[in-house]
C-alpha cells in the first residue's frame, strides 16, 4: 500500500503516518498507513501506538514472502511491535495471490508459517485471520472473489468483512483526560491546531487543558472530528483541537494534553517489566537506548538490572542479573535524558507502554510498573 502523502509518493515507500477514512457495514474506520521500510519504524511505532486493531498485508510472491519474513526482515519486526503495544486482533491480507496462481499450497504454506510466529509474538489463534487478495485486480478486497482459480478452495470473508467483525475495544472514557499530540499546525482561522489521539477521558469546547510537561494552560475554542464540528470528543477518537490563549511554541509534538485537576505525571527514571526481543546483544548496567514512547524519541540508558523473571509465570529466578540475554523478562530501571510524560501501565494501559532500540533494531518492549522521579 502506497502512502497517500505526496512525499511518500515520490519515494515509492511510506515514510510518515498517512490517515485517511473509510466505512464498513457497520463501522467507522480510521486507517493509520504505517511505514514498512525499517528505515522508517520510529515513525511506524507512532502510528501503531495509536491503534485499536492491526492490519498486516504481506506478499505471497515467492521470494518476497521469505525476504520479510526470515530473521532480519520487516515483518516479524512489524508484528512484534504491534503486539506489543497492545493490539491483539490481527487481520492477515496475503496479497498478490494473483502472483502464485491463487495457489492453495502457497497461501497454506504462509499462514503456517505465520501462525506459528505469531502465536510466539503473543497472539492468540483466534484473534488471527487471514484473506488471499490481490491489491492489484481488486479480487477479495471489498467483493467476493470471481476467479475460478481462488473460488475453488476460498469461499470465506473479503477483507472488508473481516475489518467489520473486529470486536470494538472498551474505551477509559472514564479515567482522566489524556491526548498525545501527534502534529501542531496553524489553521486559517485564530490561534492553531493540534491533532492527536484521545487516549483516555474525554473533552468539550470552552475547557481548560494542560499542557504538559511545560505546565501551561490553554483553552479549547473547537474540537473536529474528521473534519466535523463536534462539542465534545472521547476516548479512542483522533481529533483535531483548535487552541487559544497559549503560544504556539508552547506546544509540540509528542506533548499530552490533560486535565487541570488530574494532571499527567513527568518523569526521567522509571522502572519496567520489560521482554527482551531476539537480539544478539545482551543488555547491561549502562547500556545505550532510544526510547521509543507514543511519537516520542528519547535517548534513554539502562540504569539498573534490579531481576531476572520466569517468561510465563513472572516470579524472579534471579536478583541483580550481570545481562538480559535474547527472549528474557526482567525488571529493570531507565533513565531518560530529560524528563518526559508517562503513566503506570496500571493506570493507564496505552500511556503505560514503550519500546526499547538500539543500532536500528527493537530489542525490547516494556510495562511501566513505577516512576521514581
Amino acid at each position: 500500500m502506497i502512502g497517500v502523502k505526496l512525499l511518500n509518493r515520490e519515494r515509492g515507500v511510506t515514510m510518515d503516518v498517512a490517515q485517511t477514512r473509510f466505512e464498513t457495514a457497520s463501522k467507522a474506520v480510521t486507517l493509520l498507513d504505517a511505514p514498512g521500510h525499517k528505515d522508517f519504524i520510529p515513525n511506524m511505532i507512532t502510528g501503531a501506538a495509536n491503534a485499536d486493531v492491526a492490519l498486516l498485508v504481506v506478499c505471497a510472491t515467492r521470494g518476497e514472502f521469505e525476504t520479510g519474513f526470515e530473521s532480519g526482515g520487516q515483518t516479524r519486526e512489524h508484528a512484534l511491535l504491534v503486539r506489543s503495544l497492545g493490539v491483539h486482533q490481527l487481520a492477515v491480507a496475503v496479497n498478490k495471490m494473483d502472483t502464485v496462481g491463487w495457489s492453495q499450497e502457497r497461501f497454506t504454506e504462509i499462514t503456517r508459517k505465520l501462525t506459528s510466529f505469531l502465536k510466539q509474538a503473543g497472539f492468540k489463534e483466534n484473534d488471527i485471520k487471514y484473506v488471499p487478495c490481490s491489491g492489484l485486480t481488486g479480487t477479495n478486497l471489498a467483493t467476493q472473489a470471481t476467479e475460478d482459480a481462488l473460488k475453488s478452495w476460498y469461499n470465506g470473508p473479503t477483507l472488508l468483512d473481516i475489518i467489520d467483525g473486529f470486536e470494538l475495544p472498551q474505551r477509559p472514557v472514564e479515567k482522566p483526560f489524556r491526548l498525545v499530540v501527534c502534529d501542531v499546525f496553524k489553521g486559517m482561522g485564530s490561534g492553531f491546531s493540534v491533532s492527536g489521539r484521545v487516549e483516555s477521558g474525554s473533552v468539550q469546547t470552552g475547557e481548560k487543558v494542560l499542557v504538559m510537561p511545560g505546565g501551561e494552560t490553554a483553552s479549547i475554542k473547537s474540537i473536529q472530528l474528521e473534519e466535523e464540528p463536534m462539542a465534545c470528543t472521547f476516548a479512542g477518537d483522533n481529533v483535531t483541537l483548535n487552541l487559544f490563549n497559549i503560544d504556539m511554541t508552547s506546544v509540540s509534538t509528542g506533548d499530552i494534553l490533560c486535565s487541570t485537576v488530574n494532571p499527567i505525571r513527568t518523569a526521567s527514571l522509571i522502572r519496567a517489566r520489560v521482554v527482551v526481543f531476539n537480539t544478539d546483544c545482551p543488555i547491561t548496567k549502562g547500556f545505550p537506548v532510544v526510547f521509543h514512547y507514543t511519537s516520542l524519541n528519547e535517548t534513554a540508558v539502562v540504569k539498573k538490572l534490579i531481576s531476572q523473571l520466569h517468561k510465563s509465570t513472572g516470579e524472579v529466578i534471579k536478583k541483580k542479573p550481570r545481562c538480559l540475554t535474547k527472549n528474557s523478562s526482567a525488571v529493570i530501571e531507565v533513565e531518560i535524558e530529560r524528563p518526559i510524560c508517562i503513566e503506570l501501565y496500571k493506570d493507564n494501559r496505552d500511556l503505560g507502554r514503550f519500546m526499547l532500540r538500539y543500532a536500528g533494531h527493537t530489542i525490547a518492549a516494556g510495562l511501566v510498573i513505577e516512576i521514581l522521579g
